[in-house]
């Protein structure tokens, strides 16, 4: 049985490391949500760039009025530095570096040299199973998986995964943490690479693939079937909900004949490596499955930050448990 552990407050101090364009987003969450935050950028070039990337997040906060203070409220509370030592009040720190294990594994080392042998250490990683991230560690017990996703401070998703030797009491704190920084969590209770939602979404990514290199139909065809159907409906539910919804029965009649249909490839596609191959890095460098002018990718860019503030608004308007806060109502 694992033993419980005390919730702090929301004044807890938290560190991040890594300040690219994830660390940023979630050191702007954990401010929002009242938390210190010691940000260490170990690499060089980030550290100019996280105050302005995460001011430029705060007041977008304010701006949508998610929060009632202005960004100098919360940058009180942000420390930016390279120092590692600056962690050592840390009871959570969140790494957010490359998805390269050689690099994590010399981050976690000087992470654990500085702080408390109670503090639980995470990684924000969506491809390295956390099972293999805790061998790097000295107290594996004490490391968890943080999935996030962008933009992290207007999400409410968070995936909590433990990994074989993660004692669960240190998942079920973060878990329940959570959700002062404005999330739905979902705990991992079992490691499997990818998770659960990239597990789902990279089968969905597979026969994308498959559709459009064998010619059924062009990627503007897929997408425009995914924003039209999945789209419509998986902010309010989820796959298992959807079939409850829309009749059991006829997903059990139509997998029989589909499954044995759909894509089981194994290779890169050729589509995604051409890209690659070229530099192309999607409206970054205006460079990905479309074209894009730079003004036009600049464009996909504030218009997704502007939407994800929008859904988020719709979302929050029916949260998980939308139906029995209804019926309670009405009882």
């Amino acid at each position: 049985m694992s033993a419980a552990i005390e919730l702090p407050n929301e004044s807890l101090p938290v560190g991040v490391v890594g300040l690219g364009l994830m660390g940023c987003s979630i050191a702007t969450c954990l401010l929002a949500a009242g938390h210190p935050v010691v940000a260490v950028a170990p690499i060089p070039a980030d550290l100019p760039t996280a105050e302005p990337r995460i001011r430029h997040h705060l007041n977008d906060l304010h701006t949508w009025k998610i929060t009632n203070q202005q960004p100098d409220y919360f940058l009180e509370n942000l420390t930016i530095t390279d120092t590692y030592a600056a962690l050592k009040n840390c009871r959570l720190i969140i790494e957010c570096t490359l998805e390269q294990p050689a690099i994590k594994q010399r981050v976690y080392e000087l992470i654990e040299a500085e702080v408390a042998d109670d503090a639980v250490i995470s990684s924000n990683t969506s491809a390295i199973p956390i099972t293999q991230l805790q061998q790097f560690t000295r107290r594996p017990q004490r490391f968890i998986g943080l999935h996030w996703a962008e933009p992290s401070h207007t999400t409410r998703f968070l995936e909590v995964i433990c990994g074989d030797q993660t004692d669960l009491a240190c998942a079920e704190w973060v878990y329940a943490l959570a959700h002062r920084w404005g999330k739905e969590p979902t705990l991992v209770r079992k490691d499997i690479r990818g998770f659960i939602t990239n597990r789902l979404m990279y089968a969905m990514y597979r026969e994308a693939f498959t559709l459009v290199e064998e010619g059924y139909a062009t990627i503007e065809d897929v997408d425009r079937a995914c924003r039209n159907n999945a789209g419509y409906w998986m902010t309010l539910v989820g796959v298992f909900r959807w079939m409850d919804l829309t009749g059991v029965p006829a997903y059990h009649a139509v997998l029989k004949d589909l499954w044995p249909t759909l894509s089981n490839r194994t290779d890169v596609p050729k589509l995604i490596q051409t890209i690659v191959d070229r530099g192309g890095r999607g409206v970054t460098n205006a460079d990905g499955f479309y074209e894009y002018t730079p003004e036009e990718a600049n464009a996909w860019r504030d218009t997704f930050e502007r939407f994800s503030f929008e859904i988020r608004e719709l979302a929050l308007r029916y949260p998980a448990d939308v139906v029995k806060q209804q019926l309670k109502q009405v009882g």
